[in-house]
């Protein structure tokens, strides 16, 4: 097929740029390829292990209603899964919380203590604070006031308040009554007129003369 000059011309400018740039413009379409490839390999993965870790979410859910001795094997069974192999799913970190609560009606307090201690210290940020709070109550429980003081520090604000109220509940069982109405009183100021803990908080004020 014959070609005009004109065309000639920019045929050859095409074949001249092709020849400077189209090794670098090749490595850039591979790259950009590879990287969806990956992106959309990531997301199937991502999707697959959240379909997983809801399967034994449910298997703990179940396990937690079972009564008898049997049901605290089966929810740290399901548990250790959820944490070895799906550790970074929401379905961790909430299973966690149920699983505390559950080995806790069972008077496994060795066993709910584990998975709030792996909850505080896991990357759910949502959840760490809720884990403190629950081993703060704990730790109340068994008389360890110390320890029980150590995880309310350094609250993150939207947690400022309850913290303030557990921390006022420790300090009233060390005898620390002026101390323990200072912090309720914060807690109070934190927590805001329209927060549900607010009336709990003023009874505890109000029987220890607040």
């Amino acid at each position: 097929m014959a070609y005009d000059l004109e065309e000639q011309e920019q045929i050859d400018q095409l074949k001249a740029w092709w020849a400077k740039y189209g090794t670098f413009v090749l490595t850039v379409l591979v790259i950009v390829l590879g990287v969806v490839a990956a992106w959309r390999g990531l997301q199937w993965y991502q999707t697959h292990q959240a379909t997983k870790a809801r399967g034994y979410f449910e298997a703990l859910e179940q396990a937690t209603r079972q009564p008898g001795d049997d049901s605290v094997a089966r929810v740290n069974a399901a548990m250790k899964t959820l944490r070895d192999e799906f550790s970074k799913t929401d379905y961790a970190a909430r299973g966690a919380l149920l699983a505390a609560a559950a080995l806790m009606e069972k008077k496994d307090v060795a066993g709910a203590r584990s998975q709030l201690d792996w909850l505080a210290q896991s990357s759910h940020p949502a959840l760490v604070p809720v884990a403190r709070l629950r081993i703060a109550g704990l730790l109340l429980d068994q008389k360890d006031y110390n320890a029980a003081l150590e995880q309310l520090k350094d609250p993150p604000p939207s947690f400022e308040g309850m913290f303030a109220d557990r921390r006022g509940d420790i300090l009233l069982a060390q005898g620390n009554i002026a101390g323990a109405k200072e912090s309720w009183k914060k807690a109070m100021d934190l927590l805001g007129s329209a927060s549900p803990l607010v009336s709990i908080v003023k009874l505890k004020l109000e029987s220890t003369g607040g």
